[in-house]
């Protein structure tokens, strides 16, 4: 399982990075040619947002496990360790709760709330199955032929695949929590204590 653990945390450093670097590399090259050899790409901005969109998705899961997500917790600090804890718990299973619910509604169903097909995979899985591709983006003419389209599910398979690993994460962020290894699922506390270890440096 260790193995396992450090084969997706790898995974999932590197892609942020090849992420970052594709679309440093589009939007370089696209000036470039544009400025310089008066051409470029259509579609590059289109691209760029896609990417982006995938960086935010995919970033929110690392965000999670490296425990730099912010957020208030001056309220519950004020309890007991014990109570403090409890909400901490509930503030990760809120988390699953809601990464779940965004992955496939189906579940609610089946703890007697109304049937529901929603979803990021089920939209996903629809999209794949009708196989359209995207208006905006139109491939590169040298790689792909003329007019040639970005399919839609290439684009939209990040939301599956985003929010599986935000639950992924998310649990085992509680699990953290409950063996004490860390106090929240988010990282408000550190700011604080970020200028508490710098207040002499701020006042010069």
């Amino acid at each position: 399982m260790n193995k396992i653990g450090r084969f997706i945390d790898s995974l999932e450093e590197n892609f942020i990075v090849l992420l970052l670097g594709m679309m440093v590399l589009i939007t370089f090259t696209q000036v470039i040619a544009r400025y310089v050899f008066n051409t470029g790409w259509g579609s590059a901005l289109e691209i760029t947002q896609v990417l982006f969109a995938w960086l935010i998705l995919f970033g929110m899961s690392y965000g999670i496990k490296a425990h730099i997500h912010l957020g208030v917790d001056i309220v519950i600090r004020k309890f007991s360790k014990p109570v403090f804890k409890i909400f901490a718990l509930i503030g990760c299973f809120a988390c699953i709760i809601y990464g779940v619910t965004f992955f496939s509604a189906e579940w609610v169903s089946w703890v007697g709330g109304p049937e529901n097909k929603g979803g990021a995979f089920y939209y996903w899985a629809k999209i794949k199955k009708v196989g359209i591709g995207m208006e905006s983006i139109v491939l590169p003419e040298i790689f792909f032929g003329a007019d040639e389209r970005l399919p839609r599910w290439i684009a939209y398979l990040i939301l599956p695949v985003g929010l599986a690993l935000f639950v992924l994460r998310c649990i085992q962020a509680t699990i953290a929590v409950i063996k004490g290894q860390r106090e929240m699922i988010i990282a408000a506390h550190e700011a604080e204590e970020l200028l508490e270890e710098n207040k002499d440096i701020l006042k010069d």
